[in-house]
């Protein structure tokens, strides 16, 4: 939702030319749809599932690119990260080819 929101609010403020979302997720499809009819701003879909995004989700973007799978897993971080508390694991769910 507020991805959303913010997509929405940076569009009437016209604090971009263009916004790019990484999502596969059809929530988005009223603020995308919202934004390029009714501001008539650019929304693009960087999509990070091997799944096509849906028809409507194509419909509505004005452009659709296929994040490659080497590219997601050199942008994940690192197994193990350090903080001011001490040494912590990013989640097994993060893991690269994680749905």
């Amino acid at each position: 939702m507020n991805l959303a929101a913010h997509l929405v609010n940076d569009a009437h403020k016209r604090a971009s030319d263009v916004a790019v979302h990484a999502t596969n997720d059809s929530d988005l499809l009223e603020p995308i749809r919202l934004v390029r009819r009714e501001l008539s701003l650019p929304v693009g879909i960087r999509n990070p599932h091997e799944q096509a995004p849906g028809h409507a989700l194509l419909r509505e973007a004005s452009f659709v690119k296929q994040i490659r799978h080497g590219v997601l897993g050199t942008s994940q971080f690192p197994e193990v990260m350090q903080d001011s508390k001490g040494k912590f694991h990013k989640p097994d769910a993060w893991h690269q080819g994680a749905a």
